[in-house]
């Protein structure tokens, strides 16, 4: 499967720790130093190009390509992190390095983190799957409407991302900023800066990715339940599991906020702030180091398979990975089959990338944090040198073949084009550089050379994204199709 930018790889358009007096994690025992030596001098490319030679990078030079100032990474090998490294700083121009306690913000790893807590409170009865989540609302509703008549929001839907509501991600906020409530955040009033959340599609119709969705399914736990959704989460999930560095609390306590990492855009700056804050908890407010991502997905393989759980039974943890629409279970995004079987959920913030990636079967798996905007395409480039180095199945980058393309219809292409997503402008360039055509964009955190793979069709090299050519009635290019946003050339 192309890694390609898609309404799932964009989940939020819209921050990593250092030590201090949080406990240290679990003691990690390190690796073999081959085996953890082998993966950070063999990174590799998210798309090869049939019959060029393959390619490996050092990790220090692709953080330096990106503008990566700070990685992050956790293997699990046979059920157990078996080694955890942090590498740069947690700011450009400060000397505080990259620990395996630091904490990055997960951004939207937070949704099978709270899947997990929806799942806790359909065991205590407190919570249907299946019900209308309005009989669990109190200090708003979902508003009625002719989509709603005879399918309804439920909890499986929003989980699952087919429930038909709106809103992709979201912006974030200024850390000094006032912050809306859930309730402005759903009706997109007050200090919200993203539209009103509602049912613009028929519940259970089609899969389309909504973190809109999940801000629902948030104030049904802390209406039902009438707790904050940081100390319930606390309760449900960070405790049990053993996810000692993470929290959901904001503004950040000084004991996590010393050990936060700094966010930096595209070019390797930090941001204003140092982080974009996010009330939108449920979707995007996690804090977490990859240490804790795996404690979390090691405790939901293991109740799969029926072992002793603080978390889930093993019947909820198997409906959690059961695929609903596509790809999606409640809460994780799945792939293959048998041994190849694997779940996990990608998180981009303003200028934080991670992913989490799991094989119950093996019992083997990673996860990856960096603070760089730019740093999308290195975070799976870590996780291919992961599964080439502990022989994930199914799993590795993408051949291509290149398509000709003349000259004429690449000069077409060159221009500024502009489009929106859930009202955030998205602009990007496309540029020639000699024989070589270039897309650029600082929103969507790329810059790279592009290979036609068909007429219409390209892909970005160092990112993986394709994108589709718009062309008009005279056969004139319009626009680009990029994972769903229409960029208009200006």
């Amino acid at each position: 499967m192309r890694y390609v930018a898609s309404a799932l790889a964009i989940a939020s358009l819209t921050a990593c720790a250092t030590p201090g007096n949080f406990p240290s994690p679990p003691s990690v025992p390190q690796a073999k130093p081959d085996r953890a030596s082998r993966v950070v001098a063999s990174l590799v490319p998210v798309v090869h190009l049939r019959g060029a030679p393959a390619l490996h990078f050092g990790i220090e030079e692709r953080m330096k390509h990106f503008h990566v100032p700070g990685v992050s990474i956790a293997v699990v090998d046979e059920g157990a992190v078996v080694w955890a490294r942090g590498f740069g700083v947690v700011e450009r121009g400060k000397d505080a390095p990259i620990t395996p306690s630091t904490s990055f913000q997960a951004a939207s790893i937070s949704k099978p983190i709270t899947a997990t807590a929806t799942m806790r409170l359909v065991e205590q009865g407190k919570l249907s799957l299946d019900d209308d989540v309005n009989h669990y609302l109190s200090s708003w509703r979902v508003p009625d409407s002719a989509l709603t008549v005879t399918e309804k929001v439920t909890l499986r839907r929003l989980m699952s991302h087919t429930a038909g509501t709106n809103v992709h991600g979201f912006v974030g906020y200024g850390v000094d900023t006032p912050l809306p409530t859930v309730p402005q955040i759903l009706d997109g009033i007050g200090l919200a800066n993203t539209p009103p959340i509602r049912v613009v599609t028929v519940p259970g119709e089609k899969l389309e990715y909504s973190g809109g969705g999940i801000m629902i399914e948030q104030l049904a736990l802390t209406d039902v339940t009438g707790k904050t959704f940081p100390a319930l989460m606390r309760e449900l999930v960070l405790d049990p599991v053993g996810m000692r560095d993470s929290t959901f609390e904001l503004p950040l306590p000084p004991s996590v906020a010393a050990r936060a990492c700094s966010a930096h855009d595209t070019d390797g700056a930090p941001l204003p702030g140092r982080f974009v804050a996010h009330p939108e908890l449920a979707a995007a407010g996690l804090w977490s180091t990859p240490s804790d991502l795996l404690a979390w997905a090691i405790a939901i393989s293991e109740a799969r398979a029926g072992m002793p759980s603080r978390v889930l039974t093993q019947a909820s943890a198997q409906a959690m990975l059961t695929p609903q629409k596509g790809p999606l279970g409640l809460g994780p995004i799945i792939r293959g089959e048998g041994r190849a079987l694997r779940f996990g959920h990608p998180g981009w913030n303003q200028g934080f990338h991670s992913e989490v990636i799991y094989f119950p079967e093996l019992r083997k798996g990673a996860a990856v944090m960096v603070n760089g905007h730019a740093g999308r395409p290195m975070v799976r480039e870590i996780l291919y040198a992961i599964a080439a180095e502990y022989a994930w199945p199914g799993f590795e980058p993408d051949t291509i073949v290149p398509f000709a393309v003349d000259a004429k219809a690449r000069e077409a292409l060159v221009a500024s084009y502009e489009g929106k997503a859930d009202g955030v402008v998205v602009d990007a360039r496309m540029r020639k550089e000699g024989d070589r055509l270039t897309f650029d964009s600082k929103k969507l955190g790329v810059t790279s050379e592009v290979i036609f793979v068909s007429k219409t069709t390209f892909v970005v090299q160092d990112s993986g994204d394709e994108l589709s050519i718009v062309l008009g009635k005279d056969g004139a290019v319009e626009a680009l199709d990029f994972g769903g946003i229409a960029l208009a050339r200006k």
